[in-house]
């Protein structure tokens, strides 16, 4: 295993790993519980949009807590943008500028919003974060197209063999469409190979780390493995 990027909310990474088993991966992203806001009471509303637009908004906002359930407020009595800062209670708001409505002069919004653990499958709000994958491929072309490609993507991994170049596309950012293209607008047929070896993204929305995100999915995709062993048994 290589680390290609650390960064808090993003880890990408190069393994060696069947697609089948880093699909399964992917899919139970979306199994692992996560506190969102389920449930909110409008007693104010002089914003222009309606509760229900204002009450979805307010659930899409990524949430930090160790609790299963909780309760937060919103009051707001100034003219201006409501950001999701000033939604205060038993969890800590992961970004407290995103937008939620804007208020005219003496205009309010009051706000009581219940919390609850959910998972990805039943709604979006209750996503921890995205988890892509692909191949790490390998693209045979003629050497004449070294400084053209270098150009491009001067990052490339270029290796010369005789009259030919072999470029491995095994860096965060895709690039065997783009070596491809260079070689076919020139008239040549680049010779396209996948390898074993994967490259997995982790993209967190700040609930839990990239790292936790790929941990626990693992552990959810384990679980019901086990369940489906024990009935077999």
């Amino acid at each position: 295993m290589k680390i290609i990027k650390k960064k808090t909310d993003k880890l990408i990474f190069l393994t060696e790993m069947d697609n089948s088993l880093a699909n399964a991966i992917r899919r139970y992203v979306s199994q692992i519980p996560i506190v969102a806001v389920d449930e909110v009471e409008i007693s104010k509303n002089d914003s222009a949009l309606y509760d229900e637009t204002l009450a979805h908004r307010i659930g899409l906002i990524p949430l930090k807590t160790k609790k299963q359930t909780g309760k937060m407020e919103l009051k707001f009595k100034k003219e201006g943008i409501v950001y999701s800062g000033e939604l205060k209670g038993e969890a800590e708001v992961v970004y407290d500028q995103i937008p939620i409505t804007l208020l005219g002069k003496g205009q309010e919004l009051e706000i009581k919003a219940t919390l609850k653990s959910g998972k990805g499958s039943e709604h979006a709000k209750f996503s921890p974060g995205l988890m892509f994958f692909r191949n790490v491929v390998e693209i045979k072309m003629d050497k004449k197209l070294k400084e053209k490609i270098k150009k491009i993507c001067p990052n490339t991994n270029i290796k010369e063999s005789g009259n030919q170049i072999i470029i491995l596309d095994d860096q965060e950012e895709e690039i065997s469409d783009v070596c491809s293209g260079i070689a076919e607008k020139e008239g040549e047929k680049p010779e396209v190979k996948e390898n074993s070896e994967l490259i997995i993204k982790l993209e967190s929305f700040g609930q839990i780390s990239p790292e936790a995100i790929f941990e626990k999915s693992i552990d959810e995709l384990r679980k019901d493995l086990e369940d489906v062993s024990k009935k077999l048994k």
